[in-house]
This record gives structure tokens, sequence and C-alpha cells, in this order.
């Protein structure tokens, strides 16, 4: 079924404007048809609480305060973790892990054999960064360590905001816990 025109209202032709005269009727829909209902929705005032008080669901993950440590090939770099929700699917409401690229490269693994989630990329490994005689600091320079964290962060916000992704229990262990038991029986989250 194509589109539907609704017929344009009369002009007044004396005036350069284009409002419709006051003797124009509005127009009437064709048999069959009605016309789309555009008056507003009715909604309660709203008070200070409602304006300025939290949101009724949130979820705020922030990577931060990067840390590198270790010597040699055993350097690596960690980034924190910091989360602050609302959503009653996750057991804290507030907390702050530390994780490196490769707990992110493990997330993005279970997500991708576990849910049926599309997960975002990674921001990049950076190979060539890691090859000796470099005039900088490679994949430790401080460039570097912060255009990484910003991908990470849009990365795991992209997936913890997803509802289907929120059920799984490899986010909330990466998300929550100390420690991620990589050994764990994946399965699904009930809510709390």
């Amino acid at each position: 079924m194509g589109a539907v025109v609704w017929p344009e209202p009369a002009r007044d032709q004396k005036s350069r404007d284009c409002r419709p005269s006051p003797a124009a009727s509005p127009p009437v829909p064709p048999p069959g048809l009605s016309r789309p209902d555009t008056r507003r929705l009715i909604t309660k005032p709203q008070n200070l609480n409602d304006a300025y008080g939290p949101p009724s669901n949130f979820l705020e993950i922030d990577v931060s305060n990067p840390q590198t440590v270790g010597v040699g090939r055993g350097r690596f770099t960690t980034y924190e973790i910091r989360v602050k929700t609302n959503l009653p699917i996750f057991k804290l409401k507030e907390s702050t892990v530390r994780r490196r690229y490769s707990d992110f490269e493990w997330l993005r693994s279970e997500l991708e054999r576990e849910s049926k989630v599309v997960v975002p990329p990674l921001p990049g490994k950076a190979f060539l960064r890691q090859l000796p005689f470099r005039g900088d600091d490679g994949i430790f320079d401080d460039n570097f360590i912060e255009e990484r964290k910003q991908g990470l962060e849009q990365f795991i916000n992209k997936v913890a905001g997803h509802p289907l992704a929120q059920n799984e229990r490899c986010l909330h262990m990466f998300l929550q816990d100390e420690i991620i038991d990589k050994s764990y029986t994946p399965s699904k989250i009930r809510h709390a």
C-alpha cells in the first residue's frame, strides 16, 4: 500500500503567508483511513526529585587509571574498571576491579561463544608497536595507552549496555569479581 497524502487546506490568496484561511475546514480522510492522533500524551507534573534525582535505570562504566607493571617480557598495563548501577541484575551497585587487555580479549571470546550478542571489536592489538628498536615506548607509550583506554571504555559500555549480554555470567565476573575464574561454567544470571 502506498503512502497516504492528506489534501492541503485552502489558502487565503490575499495573504503571502501559508496560514489556512479561517473559513477552511480541516481535511477529511478518505473512507477506511483515520487521521493519525497528534495530541500530546497526558503526563503527570514533574517534581524536583523526578527532575534531579537518579535516573530510573542506569549503568555507568568508566575505564581509567592505567598502570604499567612488570619488567621486560612480563610488562603489561592494567586499567581500572569502575561500575555504578542500579540495575537489579547486578549483585553490586558499585564495584572497582583492575583488568588488562588480555582480560578484555577473554570476555569478548566468551560472549561470542556463549551468547547471541553481536560483540563489537576491541581496539587493535598493535603488533607493530611491539617490535624492538622503536624510537618510542611502543605499547607502553602514554599516547597509545590513552587511545587504548578510550577504545576499551567504548567496547565495555557497548557490551554491558546490551540487555542480552547483561545476563551472561562472564560479563558479571569481568565487571565485579576481583579475580576472573576462567574455568567457570558458562551460565545466565537471574535477576536478583
